[in-house]
C-alpha cells in the first residue's frame, strides 16, 4: 500500500504539468488571436482615416493633404507607418471645424484610430509577453503564428481648437 501514494501522487503531479500547459497552450493561442484581429480593426481605422482624408481635401485643403491620404490609402505594409504618420503631421497643419461634417469625419475617424491603436498595442504587448515565457518558447507554443508587432505612430489624435467666447 505505501508504494500506491507515490503512484497516486506521480500521477496527480502528471495532471497537474498537463492541465497547466494546456491552459497556458490555450492562453497564448488567444492571445496571440486576438492580438491578429487588433491588427485587422487597426487597418480598418487607418483606412477609414485615410479616405476621410482624402475627401476632406478634395474639396477643401488641397494637395499636399490629399497626397498624403493617398499615399496612406496606397501604402505597403514596409511604407505604412512612414505614410500614416505623413498623413497625421498633415492633418495636424490643417484648422479643421468641427460643426463641418467632413472634419468631424476626419476628428472621428482619427479618435477612434487612436483607441485601436492603444488596444492592438496592449494585446500585442500581451502576446509577446505570453510567448517569451520560457516554458512556451521550450514547448514552441505559438509557433503556428508569426510574431506579433507594434504599429509605431504618433498618436492620430487631432486637437481642435475651442472657441472661448468673450465675456
Amino acid at each position: 500500500m505505501p508504494g500506491m501514494w507515490w503512484v497516486v501522487s506521480a500521477t496527480l503531479a502528471v495532471a497537474l504539468v498537463a492541465a497547466y500547459l494546456v491552459w497556458t497552450a490555450g492562453r497564448v493561442e488567444r492571445l496571440q488571436s486576438r492580438a491578429e484581429l487588433a491588427a485587422r480593426a487597426l487597418d480598418a481605422h487607418l483606412l477609414r482615416r485615410a479616405a476621410a482624408a482624402a475627401v476632406l481635401a478634395e474639396r477643401r485643403y488641397g494637395v499636399e493633404l490629399y497626397a498624403a491620404a493617398r499615399i496612406a490609402l496606397d501604402a505597403g505594409p514596409e511604407e505604412r507607418e512612414a505614410a500614416e504618420n505623413d498623413l497625421t503631421r498633415q492633418l495636424r497643419t490643417v484648422r479643421l471645424d468641427p460643426s463641418d461634417p467632413e472634419c468631424e469625419a476626419v476628428i472621428a475617424a482619427s479618435r477612434r484610430l487612436a483607441l485601436a491603436r492603444q488596444v492592438h498595442t496592449d494585446l500585442v504587448r500581451d502576446a509577446r509577453s505570453a510567448r517569451s515565457r520560457p516554458l512556451v518558447r521550450l514547448l514552441r507554443m505559438g509557433r503556428r503564428h508569426a510574431w506579433p508587432r507594434y504599429f509605431d505612430i504618433d498618436d492620430p489624435t487631432l486637437t481642435v481648437p475651442v472657441d472661448v467666447p468673450a465675456g
